[in-house]
């Protein structure tokens, strides 16, 4: 059996959790979700723990099991606590400034680059060499992040471009030089 789809999730006050059909909704403090899941898998909720049981053990359930487990407590931790991504700017006069709810960014080109934020996604730009995407679904949250990132990845010689947080870029050595 998965390890990640036996473990059962624990559902924190102020979480409700509905299953109409396939659709399983949540609903928390900071709003609501809802996907719908497969048709074979079990979703079952004893008190305050859920669990995800799968009917055999053929390949594809299993490979649903766990996957289907995360994604309900993805769910459960996006309404209860939120999720962030956070990049930085890196290059000489590249800056991000916040426009309204857009994003505006100065990342060497002729023209600055804004970035609308989707229904349930907003922007934060604390200094302005960095980025934070913040809200509920994990999913949107780093597809956002990613099509920021995706503006000026950065590039392997001096390092400049736009990356997540923490992330290491592999260098790479530039020409060697004029031979003697």
């Amino acid at each position: 059996m998965s390890r990640i789809g036996r473990k059962a999730i624990t559902i924190p006050n102020g979480v409700d959790i509905q299953m109409d059909n396939r659709v399983i909704t949540i609903k928390g403090p900071k709003g609501t979700l809802s996907r719908e899941i497969h048709r074979d898998m079990i979703v079952e909720v004893n008190g305050s723990e859920l669990s995800v049981v799968r009917p055999s053990d053929n390949k594809l359930h299993r490979s649903l099991h766990g996957t289907t487990r995360s994604v309900i407590n993805n769910m459960v931790s996006g309404v209860t606590e939120g999720f962030s991504k956070s990049l930085e700017l890196v290059g000489v006069g590249y800056r991000a400034q916040l426009t309204g709810k857009k994003v505006v960014l100065n990342v060497g080109y002729s023209h600055p680059v804004e970035i609308e934020p989707e229904e349930g996604i907003e922007f934060e730009v604390p200094a302005n060499n960095k980025v934070i995407v913040k809200g509920i679904d994990k999913e949107r949250v780093g597809a956002i992040a990613a099509k920021i990132r995706s503006v000026r990845e950065p590039e392997p010689y001096k390092g400049k471009g736009i990356k997540y947080e923490g992330e290491r870029i592999i260098r790479k050595e530039g020409k060697a030089g004029k031979k003697k």
